[in-house]
């Protein structure tokens, strides 16, 4: 069992993680960032979860560009070869539910 109070997270650098946990090839992280991160499409799905802060989520679809405004407890649910990227408004903490492994 453990406790993981996320709005008492921090990294040494943006986008350092706290892994929580690995089940069957699937990985649970805790990040925490001050920073947008790249442009990228992961190998497989993505589920992307606010747990404080403001996160300006950037996705192409069709060729355009889209912005959704995520805030606390808001999900982004990114499906095998979906373009995006996410643009923190000041600190941010995101779990984030991926493919071991993807980028």
């Amino acid at each position: 069992m453990r406790w993981i109070r996320s709005k008492e997270f921090t990294a040494e650098r943006a986008w350092g993680a706290l892994d929580i946990a690995s089940m069957n090839g699937t990985t649970v992280r805790l990040h925490w960032t001050d920073k947008p991160y790249v442009w990228h499409v992961n190998d497989g799905e993505e589920v992307f979860a606010v747990m404080d802060g403001t996160v300006d989520m950037h996705y192409r679809e069709a060729g355009a560009e889209h912005v959704a405004t995520l805030q606390a407890g808001d999900i982004f649910f990114a499906g095998t070869g979906c373009e995006h990227v996410a643009h923190p408004r000041g600190e941010a903490r995101i779990l984030v539910v991926e493919k071991a492994g993807s980028v």
